[in-house]
């Protein structure tokens, strides 16, 4: 007596089992979406607590009989940030006058005589004083062809001229900062012609956006 021929299940009668595309694309879908509400917010809370944790530890400046643990009995998350700001309100107003300008003055010089601590601080300084007090810094959105003709990227201009670059290449150059996806802290400025530039109506927060994302997410533009 022969053996019945095995049947593989594909040759076999009746309805077969198939898996649904459209079961595991949904799937997808509502996992991406629940990471899209969830990733922002855990990484706003990150950033928020890491901040207030820091200007927490300003409270250590105040004598020990003096901090919100002596005085209240318990201590209060976000008594820092008001004591940072309070702090920092206080020396601006300190540093404006004569007196206080000569005493910066007096520290710097101490610190430029230190070999590695005059790099660090004047570096520092600079770009503080570059970004924070500069009206052009990052407050235009352009695009530039880069790296090669054809090929467009996003930059923000930093500078309306180098002046002795200019002067030596007979042509105004302006300073373009091109920030490469998705970490728009790292990146190289190019001089460019003003001509060569396109003015962008995005706002600096939607470039940045548009950055970090790698493109994902684009500004609408009213057409």
């Amino acid at each position: 007596m022969t053996d019945p021929i095995a049947v593989p299940p594909s040759d076999r009668g009746g309805p077969q089992r198939v898996s649904s595309p459209k079961r595991s694309w949904g799937l997808r879908r509502y996992l991406i979406a629940g990471i899209l509400v969830w990733l922002p917010v855990l990484a706003t809370i990150w950033v928020v607590t890491f901040i207030v944790d820091v200007m927490d530890r300003t409270l250590v400046l105040l004598p020990e009989h003096l901090r919100p643990e002596a005085l209240l009995g318990v201590s209060i998350p976000g008594l820092g940030v008001v004591f940072a700001f309070v702090v920092v309100l206080l020396t601006g107003l300190a540093v404006t006058n004569l007196v206080g300008r000569q005493l910066v003055g007096y520290w710097e010089e101490l610190l430029h005589r230190i070999p590695l601590v005059r790099s660090v601080y004047g570096g520092v300084k600079t770009f503080a004083e570059s970004v924070l007090t500069s009206t052009h810094s990052f407050h235009q959105v352009v695009a530039v062809e880069y790296p090669r003709p054809g090929i467009w990227s996003i930059g923000f201009v930093t500078a309306e001229d180098a002046p002795e670059v200019s002067a030596k290449t007979g042509e105004k150059l302006v300073c373009v900062f091109i920030s490469p996806a998705p970490n728009p802290t790292a990146g190289f400025i190019i001089l460019v012609p003003r001509s060569q530039l396109i003015a962008l109506d995005m706002s600096v927060d939607a470039a940045m956006k548009m950055i970090v994302t790698c493109g994902v997410v684009t500004p609408p533009y009213p057409r």
